[in-house]
């Protein structure tokens, strides 16, 4: 069943997240076998208190268990060193089934 990672960020500073972490985790995406479904800045708040004009990063994943060892391994936690101090982030993983039309 398919997983998905839910990422909203507010970075403080844009440049400096995109040419390090950016592109430090999404080398790790691929190579753990996920793909981005959506990478975008802007987010609108509709309800709650976090996100507002946040970026936000949905990523697919085979499974819940391949997004965790991503999650988990030695080389995304190098790279999630990368955005200390130039994000605040929350992170969501959900398993879904595959939505048939």
């Amino acid at each position: 069943m398919p997983a998905y990672m839910i990422v909203t960020a507010k970075i403080m500073d844009r440049d400096a997240f995109i040419s390090g972490y950016g592109a430090a985790a999404g080398a790790l995406v691929e190579k753990f076998g996920g793909k981005y479904v959506l990478r975008g800045p802007g987010a609108q708040l509709l309800e709650g208190d976090f996100g507002d004009g946040a970026s936000m990063v949905i990523s697919e994943w085979p499974d819940k268990a391949t997004a965790t060892a991503f999650w988990k391994s030695p080389e995304y936690a190098e790279a999630r060193k990368l955005r200390e101090g130039i994000a605040d982030v929350q992170v969501l993983l959900i398993e879904s089934p595959k939505i048939n039309d």
